[in-house]
């Protein structure tokens, strides 16, 4: 029997998706993204034990919010393609039960099991850090190759897909790299969203709890001027720009 390690559980999302979602976040991440706001997920050794089948139970209790709001449910993390597996069996059991399904993922983990994954994927949130390769490394520590790849996997299967940018002050706000991205994303007819989340310090007292060091406690959230201008650019993809203000 497949066993999941959960963080925590949002049983009426609303900013993960469309509509009113129960949010599962996942224990475990291969990144290390330095402005992360749940440091406490990277730990693959914590969190609380569910089956596939215990979770989606939960997930039921909610299905009729879910189902007035044209919502679902969104597996995010940490990285929850880190138990593709898990992920998997309990997206299956959603469909079944006529459940949306929504996978927030970094793209970094892209193998066979998680194409299974995306068989039972109704959206994919691609959280895509930056295009400038070294800066995606620095930001990160991986590499972006992989995320490349699951976006070109992801139109091939013409999955719906919401795609994220978290905007840090002198760390992603590099307009030119941003340009390179929207100019990318053109190549997407699957890509019906670009999310810009900018730069906040909420999770920072999680960093100094750990013990970890944070190296943007000196870094200020984006000026409105900033977002305007980052969102006018990914407006030139032809789709929606939200922008989280």
């Amino acid at each position: 029997m497949t066993i999941g390690k959960i963080h925590s559980i949002e049983t009426c999302g609303t900013v993960d998706g469309p509509g009113i979602r129960f949010v599962t976040f996942l224990q475990g991440c291969p990144l290390r993204c330095q402005f992360c706001h749940n440091p406490d997920t990277w730990d693959t050794h914590k969190g609380t034990e569910y089956t596939p089948t215990d979770l989606v139970n939960e997930i039921l209790k909610y299905k009729s919010y879910m189902k007035f709001s044209g919502g679902g449910t969104t597996f995010t993390g940490g990285e929850p393609l880190l138990q593709a597996d898990f992920v998997k069996e309990a997206f299956e059991l959603c469909k079944k039960n006529d459940i949306s399904t929504a996978l927030d993922t970094s793209g970094f983990i892209f193998n066979d099991k998680v194409k299974e994954v995306l068989e039972y994927t109704d959206i994919v949130l691609l959280d895509i850090k930056n295009f400038d390769p070294e800066v995606y490394k620095s930001v990160t520590g991986v590499a972006l190759e992989n995320t490349l790849a699951f976006l070109d996997y992801i139109r091939e299967k013409n999955i719906n897909t919401w795609v994220r940018y978290v905007l840090v002050p002198g760390l992603t706000d590099n307009l030119k790299s941003i340009t390179k991205l929207a100019n990318h994303l053109k190549e997407y007819p699957n890509v019906s969203r670009i999310e810009l989340l900018p730069f906040h310090k909420m999770g920072e007292y999680k960093w100094e709890e750990l013990g970890y060091d944070y190296t943007l406690k000196d870094t200020m959230e984006p000026s409105l001027a900033l977002i305007n201008e980052v969102k006018s650019i990914f407006e030139t993809c032809g789709v929606s720009v939200y922008a989280n203000i």
